[in-house]
């Protein structure tokens, strides 16, 4: 069998040789990278926000993470460094014109760009589409072409006028030698933070600690404040002990005897009664 009809076959058909490798498309990988969320996998739709180690997420999509970090994700590994919200960053990105977005080629009866990317840099006008290198600014967030950078030189921001370091640069979607890099830079710069916080914490318990007066005994204590009233006597009338109107010399005669302290408001044995058990001062 096989054989008949005087056909002939040749050796790619009968020996099994090794299997072609498998390439990756790399119009495929560029789009899934900027295009879509590293963690859901969903199209990149704004807020837009990236991490340290620059990689694009949608944001409700990292939060949905950050509330519930039990659930089962295909992606895990590209947020496991993320703890929090100040972990990541939202970008301030430019909308390409040229993109249509889901109106783009819906009958497929014209040419698309696959190459055509979302947002574009402000300065250069380079589309973000994986062709060229893009980072971004973690003091705003403003995101521009490397060739921006490099052609305008300059330590303020090109698009909000704030000013940046080169350590603030971070590389959107980086290679590996890239990745590593931000990732160590990533790592010391949260260890830094960890003995900032951890000197703070303790200069603050020394202050709390001299504030503090010291528990005396209460022998001791009776003896200093006795001592302290011996030696001030203004203060201790100033801190607790009432002074009598009468005994002002400052005061007047008429002002005294506003009060009932004053002698003229004193009544003799025959102005009271003896069944009245208050003071009335009416006759």
């Amino acid at each position: 069998m096989g054989c008949d009809g005087g056909t002939i076959p040749k050796r790619h058909e009968l020996v099994k040789g090794p299997k072609k490798v498998e390439k990756v498309d790399k119009n495929a990988e560029l789009a899934a990278k900027w295009k879509y969320c590293a963690l859901s996998q969903e199209k990149l739709r704004r807020p837009i926000v990236s991490c340290d180690l620059g990689r694009l997420f949608n944001k409700d999509a990292i939060i949905e993470y950050l509330l519930d970090k039990t659930a089962e994700r295909p992606n895990i590994e590209t947020v496991t460094h993320i703890r929090g919200i100040k972990d990541i960053k939202e970008l301030n990105l430019i909308d390409n014109p040229e993109w249509e977005g889901e109106r783009r080629n819906a009958k497929g009866d014209r040419y698309e760009d696959i190459n055509c990317g979302m947002f574009i840099c402000p300065v250069v006008g380079l589309e973000m589409n994986g062709k060229h290198r893009f980072c971004y600014l973690q003091t705003c967030g403003c995101v521009f072409s490397d060739r921006a950078l490099k052609e305008v030189k300059t330590e303020i921001c090109h698009k909000c006028g704030d000013p940046f370091k080169h350590e603030d640069i971070v590389y959107l979607n980086g290679s590996k030698e890239e990745g590593e890099k931000l990732r160590e830079k990533m790592e010391a710069k949260r260890a830094n933070a960890k003995t900032k916080k951890s000197k703070k914490s303790k200069v603050t318990e020394q202050a709390e600690t001299v504030s503090t007066p010291a528990v005396l005994h209460p022998d001791v204590a009776g003896t200093s404040a006795t001592s302290s009233s011996s030696e001030d006597p203004k203060s201790s009338t100033a801190s607790g002990t009432k002074r009598s109107i009468q005994k002002m010399e400052e005061k007047s005669e008429v002002f005294k005897s506003l009060f009932t302290t004053h002698s003229s408001a004193k009544r003799t044995k025959d102005q009271t009664s003896n069944w009245v058990t208050h003071t009335p001062y009416h006759f």
